[in-house]
């Protein structure tokens, strides 16, 4: 099982560790590092700098939003980065939810999520193999575009830049069992959102056709403490803030995770409580139990313990969130 470093997306500004903890896990022999975005910073930018200042590790994005740009400019800024960096990009592209496609990016959420996931990545790899102009009669995402509102002289267009690499990694993050079995169908890899090494089967049917090699990278909070409690409450605060804000009160895909990973009560009342605006007791109501179970909280020889069950499932690569390069260190001697 690869270590990777998951760093997330800025909060009011640029977080000042970044940079640093890029290079700690680049000199640990982490194998990774990713960036992410939501409605502030974006994930290449972010990436591109610390692709300047490191030789070795790979550089993921963990997610890049698919509303944010056509699958052809993505695919431009993935060739592009990985042509500076020497091959070391790996694309992690994710749909989010309608609050924020339509919210943010002004774009209607597609009716059809999985049809236009499998649109947006064919699209990609097209871009990425050069073999021809790039042509799509899809729904959500032709090229060209012959929309009712179209002028008629858009044409295929081959890339003028030759990418690097046509089998460059294409994961996804998904959610859903009928998402989650198409990404094993059309991805390199799956980037889940929660994974607990004690309930893989809620994910095995999903992934019972994957191929050999799909990646399967969750990201894990990680923290070496004394104090276990103390240590799970930024697990639990981000668990309630995305369990509880991060989606519709009719729609929220993380919540519907929760549910279905054994905690539906806990799930629902966390909603209720962040969307009456009682966000200290939303993060409350979140068990333990479950903030415990997806990350990596305690003394030394409590996360060894835990770690394993982590190396013994079908983990292929653990992208870790740790706030210092101390658990960066821990991890990486517990892992060699």
């Amino acid at each position: 099982m690869r270590l990777g470093l998951a760093l997330g997306y800025w909060g009011r500004g640029p977080d000042p560790r970044h940079l640093d903890l890029a290079r700690a896990a680049e000199r640990l022999g982490y194998d990774s590092v990713w960036t992410a975005e939501s409605w502030g910073s974006d994930a290449f930018t972010a990436l591109t700098w610390i692709a300047a200042h490191t030789s070795r590790i790979k550089l993921g994005t963990g997610i890049a939003q698919m509303a944010a740009r056509a699958p052809t400019a993505t695919a431009m800024h993935a060739l592009t980065l990985d042509h500076l960096s020497g091959g070391r990009v790996l694309l992690g592209l994710g749909l989010s939810g309608p609050q924020v496609v339509e919210g943010w990016y002004g774009r209607p959420f597609p009716k059809s999520p999985l049809t236009a996931t499998r649109e947006y990545v064919a699209v990609v790899r097209q871009v990425l193999c050069r073999q021809g102009p790039v042509a799509s009669e899809g729904r959500f995402h032709p090229h060209p575009y012959r929309g009712p509102d179209a002028t008629g002289l858009g044409k295929p267009l081959k890339p003028i830049t030759h990418p690097l690499r046509a089998d460059l990694p294409v994961l996804l993050g998904a959610e859903g069992p009928r998402n989650i079995a198409q990404t094993a169908e059309i991805a390199d890899g799956w980037l889940p959102l929660y994974w607990s090494p004690t309930r893989t089967e809620v994910y095995r049917p999903s992934l019972e056709h994957a191929p050999d090699g799909f990646l399967i990278a969750p990201m894990v909070r990680a923290l070496v403490c004394d104090d276990v409690a103390e240590g799970l409450l930024p697990v639990k605060a981000m668990l309630g803030f995305y369990i509880g804000g991060m989606g519709h009160a009719r729609r929220n895909f993380h919540a519907d995770l929760m549910a279905r990973m054994g905690y539906p009560e806990a799930a629902r009342r966390i909603r209720e409580l962040f969307l009456q605006g009682r966000r200290e007791e939303a993060v409350r109501a979140v068990p333990d139990a479950f903030a415990d179970e997806i990350s990596l909280v305690g003394p030394r020889e409590r996360i060894a313990e835990r770690l394993e069950l982590w190396r013994a499932g079908p983990v292929t690569d653990l992208l870790v969130t740790a706030p210092d390069p101390a658990t960066l260190r821990v991890l990486a001697e517990l892992n060699s």
